[in-house]
């Protein structure tokens, strides 16, 4: 049983980091401007994103692997960043059901020793 929580944990959390790709890439796009800066920010967005999960977080083989605390307010961050992206882009519900996945993923995750 514990390992198909562990399993289903882990599974969840790569959807949620893809969904924060996709959440900044979709507020990018979205955005009232030129087209542009649209294309610009939309794909920019989730690339600055992307890099910096790879230089911290990437599944232990990060260069610059955060622990503790540091690693805490890091998904914090970007997974906040993912819900307030869908709020902002007038998807107020999906920002908060992803911040509530989030939210009950990391809790399963901390129980069963997985940060």
């Amino acid at each position: 049983m514990l390992t198909v929580i562990k399993g289903t944990a882990a599974a969840v959390m790569f959807f949620l980091e893809l969904g924060v790709l996709i959440s900044l890439a979709y507020w990018g796009f979205t955005r009232e401007a030129h087209l542009l800066v649209r294309i610009m920010v939309g794909l920019g967005t989730p690339a600055v994103f992307a890099t910096l999960w790879g230089l911290f977080m990437a599944g232990g083989k990060a260069p610059h692997q955060l622990h503790g605390l540091a690693r805490a307010a890091f998904e914090v961050v970007w997974f906040g960043a993912g819900a307030a992206a869908l709020a902002a882009s007038g998807l107020v519900t999906a920002g908060v059901v992803f911040a509530v996945v989030y939210v009950v993923d990391g809790v399963l995750r901390l129980l069963t020793d997985q940060v």
